[in-house]
């Protein structure tokens, strides 16, 4: 049968999908991309905001106008959270959390919606794979920060033995992947039987042939001297995403956040100290209950003097259940619309300067697709946008160019 696969969200979210990529096509199944050819549309959705959620409410309300006849499955973390305000959506057949995300394939051959054909076919062509490889290697979080949703829709922290990361990371490398993503909703809450984040690395550098490794967001506090010390080699990506949230320590203080701004200065000073050329982005929440003029402006400013090579902006929604939600001070929506159009214009500058101070310099990038007649698209280990006119198949190429 023809399954779509639609995917919403953080990389956690893409690397189930591609889990689930493989397990329908080892089963036989047909991967397609238009949700107009599916006998089976499934969305891996997000709930971290508001937005998010209408989002999702959108795309399966599009894929039933589309294709009338598809069974529409619901999965991710707005199913673990809303499960029954999803189902009453007209055109649903079904919808399961987080828990059954990973046995949907069992559950629709056990429901009747699909063949159980069992061919055991190869996954390396399938187009709903990309040239860069997800493995999730933990889920769950247990510190509550105040604004965020995601520790009640992934309750439970375990991480991923450390047998079965190498194993997937040499699965990817034999299925022609250069580079492994590893994700998670903590990583560096890693442990593996007391092994943790920094064991795992050096395991995947030694024991795979991957070409290049990236790690998806880490916390501040989880950086050390003894992990930047892994980046002396050059397969390591040199790109940190350190969520700061706010640049003001009051605002971090209500956010439940475990650092101050000056732990978190001296943490990416370390950074670009120990790593080259090193990327470091972020995440801003502007509009938090109670932040004032004065906060934000901090915020404003820490994140101006931190250059930071890109910084993803959020206004801040209240999701139902967590404490900033029932906080006094909710800030009007007026208000948090000029933030956000304030910190999206620092977020332009920043990642102009960023790009700038590499004119001239040579960098492998890894291809990805062609943008125009000609043209392709790729990243630098850096995580810099590179386009280059080039009449060759340089899809999944790893090559040096040197950047206007």
């Amino acid at each position: 049968m023809k399954i779509a696969l639609e995917t919403l969200g953080c990389k956690l979210n893409q690397a189930e999908t591609e889990t689930l990529v493989r397990q329908f096509t080892q089963a036989g199944h047909e991967l397609v991309t238009r949700v107009e050819d599916a006998d089976i549309y499934i969305l891996n959705t997000c709930t971290v905001t508001h937005t998010a959620d209408s989002k999702s409410r959108h795309l399966l309300r599009q894929a039933r106008r589309r294709n009338p006849t598809a069974r529409i499955v619901v999965t991710g973390c707005y199913a673990d959270r809303a499960p029954l305000d999803l189902a009453k959506l007209e055109g649903v057949d079904l919808v399961s959390g987080n828990k059954g995300k990973m046995t949907l394939l069992e559950r629709l051959q056990e429901e009747g919606y699909l063949r159980n054909v069992n061919s055991g076919a190869s996954v390396s062509t399938n187009p709903a794979l990309r040239t860069r490889a997800f493995v999730k290697i933990q889920d769950g979080c247990r510190n509550y920060c105040a604004y965020c949703i995601v520790p009640y829709v992934r309750r439970i922290e375990k991480s991923i033995p450390l047998d079965e990361v190498i194993k997937q990371v040499k699965q990817r490398v034999a299925e022609s992947y250069h580079e492994v993503v590893l994700t998670g909703t903590r990583i560096g809450a890693y442990d593996s039987n007391g092994l943790q984040l920094k064991d795992l690395i050096k395991l995947i550098l030694s024991e795979t042939e991957i070409r290049r490794l990236r790690l998806s967001s880490l916390q501040p506090q989880e950086i050390s001297l003894e992990l930047l010390k892994l980046w002396r080699d050059s397969r390591l990506c040199p790109h940190f995403h350190l969520s700061l949230q706010s640049g003001s320590d009051s605002v971090l203080r209500r956010m439940r956040r475990r650092y101050t701004t000056g732990e978190y200065e001296k943490t990416v000073a370390l950074i670009r100290a120990m790593v080259p050329k090193v990327a470091v982005t972020t995440d801003i929440i502007v509009g938090f209950p109670g932040e004032t003029d004065e906060e934000f402006h901090e915020s404003l400013d820490f994140c101006r003097r931190l250059n930071f090579a890109r910084i993803h902006v959020f206004p801040f929604s209240p999701r139902a259940g967590t404490e900033a939600a029932q906080m006094p001070g909710q800030i009007p929506e007026k208000v948090k619309k000029e933030r956000t159009r304030l910190m999206l214009a620092l977020a332009e500058e920043s990642i102009r300067r960023f790009r700038e101070q590499f004119a001239g310099d040579e960098f492998d990038v890894l291809w990805e697709k062609q943008t125009g007649q000609g043209v392709w698209s790729g990243v630098t280990g850096n995580y810099l946008r590179v386009y280059k006119k080039d009449n060759r198949d340089l899809s999944n190429k790893l090559s040096s160019v040197k950047l206007d």
